[in-house]
């Protein structure tokens, strides 16, 4: 239960202010104020003085913050908080300053929809956008028909849709995207290899359809039934709403009846199992104490048909390097001094393909040798139409009855982006 609703500039000016219970007063913004926005040590987001908790999010330099006197749901203040940040961008864009003074009103007429004192309520973008609108005024015959279509669609099965969506042509898009953590040992031992995982669907499909969308055979999500080595095994599954959760429970199959447009079907984890893309072999020497030689190896570990792109890995040098002189046959390399890393660049690797970087660092000689904390290799990648963690979509099903004719697209990608590190 939420009492209060504020947002701040990062001066500490409230710029929007909703008082949803009587058991606030509008000098509560005032507290904040002092005891966090002008206090730099504060980093929780989560602050309680006495009885009262404030719940805050920080995007493009505003504070939003929700404020309660009871002892409510953590996670479901921040998930209203965030669905809201959310839905602001889908009326009008980038969410700064100025776009909140610039649509103030029409935030004020989100807030009291989405919350009845204090208590949230729908949020749906599409069906918020039925009825609260800036962009026209309806004639009162029209605007009747319209409200009870959008009650239908606010009070009935599927609030995340309305009934007369119609396209000339009938596509579903589906993008399987991981995101590859890795932390190996120098010794080649993986410290950490896991996946993050998300299913973003874009469905333009006409009338109201039913989607079956079925993943593999050997899907293991329960820990009692772990053990197969060829099993791919989630955690941490979480679906939208549209999804039947009974029904994939028994037969492992996604049934739902999508939103219009772009969202998120569903997020999940990876722990085992995990296929990684690259294979990273360093090997440095320090010679003496004027000079380190670097011999890294990167090899594709996928199939000859696939190819990895925009692969960037950030080798670390000590920091009293002064040169360092580079030999790559694929890509290039790029000695960075203001950030102590060789920077290598390669276009494309294909699967099975193996790229060299050779190099030797020299060092300027110190009065107080330091050792050398050697930091991980960072590795960045895109690899198209794989998955680490070996997640496939068997098949994609639109029934509708009309029985139109839709054409559906998958499309898989696993990337990194400094979460990909290789220790020497």
């Amino acid at each position: 239960m939420i009492s209060a609703f504020f947002i701040f500039n990062q001066k500490g000016e409230v710029l929007i202010s909703r008082l949803y219970r009587t058991d606030f007063k509008r000098s509560i913004a005032d507290v904040f104020r002092i005891q966090v926005i002008s206090n730099s040590d504060v980093r929780s987001p989560i602050i309680t003085l006495g009885s009262t908790s404030f719940f805050h999010v920080r995007v493009n330099n505003l504070y939003v913050v929700a404020v309660t006197k009871t002892n409510a749901n953590a996670a479901l203040v921040f998930e209203y908080c965030y669905r809201l940040i959310s839905i602001a961008k889908s009326y009008f864009g980038k969410v700064d300053e100025e776009a909140v003074k610039n649509n103030f009103v029409l935030i004020y007429e989100l807030i009291d929809e989405i919350n009845d004192f204090g208590y949230p309520q729908n949020s749906e973008t599409d069906t918020l956008k039925s009825y609260i609108t800036t962009e026209s005024i309806m004639s009162s015959a029209y605007a009747a028909e319209e409200s009870s279509k959008i009650t239908t669609q606010a009070t009935g099965a599927t609030s995340w849709r309305r009934g007369e969506v119609k396209y000339k042509k009938n596509e579903a898009f589906v993008d399987v995207v991981e995101t590859v953590n890795l932390s190996m040992s120098a010794k080649g031992t993986a410290l950490r290899a896991d996946v993050d995982g998300h299913i973003q669907m874009r469905a333009y499909l006409s009338g109201t359809p039913e989607c079956k969308f079925g993943l593999n055979d050997k899907l293991v999500i329960d820990k009692n039934e772990r053990g197969a080595s060829d099993a791919v095994e989630l955690d941490d599954c979480r679906f939208h709403q549209c999804v039947r959760l009974n029904e994939f429970d028994a037969t492992r199959t996604i049934s739902f009846i999508p939103p219009d447009g772009e969202f998120e079907l569903m997020r999940y984890r990876c722990t085992s199992n995990v296929k990684l893309p690259l294979r990273i072999i360093p090997t440095v020497n320090e010679i003496g104490t004027t000079q380190v030689s670097y011999t890294v190896s990167v090899k594709g570990n996928f199939g000859t048909k696939l190819s990895a792109t925009n692969v960037v890995l950030k080798i670390p040098t000590p920091l009293n390097t002064t040169t360092v002189d580079c030999k790559v046959a694929s890509g290039k390399a790029k000695y960075v001094p203001a950030e102590n890393i060789v920077v290598w660049k390669i276009p494309r690797i294909q699967g099975g393909q193996e790229c060299t970087f050779t190099a030797t660092a020299d060092l300027t000689s110190t009065t107080v040798r330091q050792v050398w904390a050697r930091p991980p290799i960072d590795v960045d990648f895109q690899v198209l139409m794989f998955t680490a963690s070996g997640l496939i979509v068997r098949f994609l099903k639109v029934f509708e009855k009309n029985n139109y004719h839709s054409i559906k697209w998958v499309r898989y990608l696993t990337k990194a982006s400094g979460s990909y590190q290789i220790r020497f």
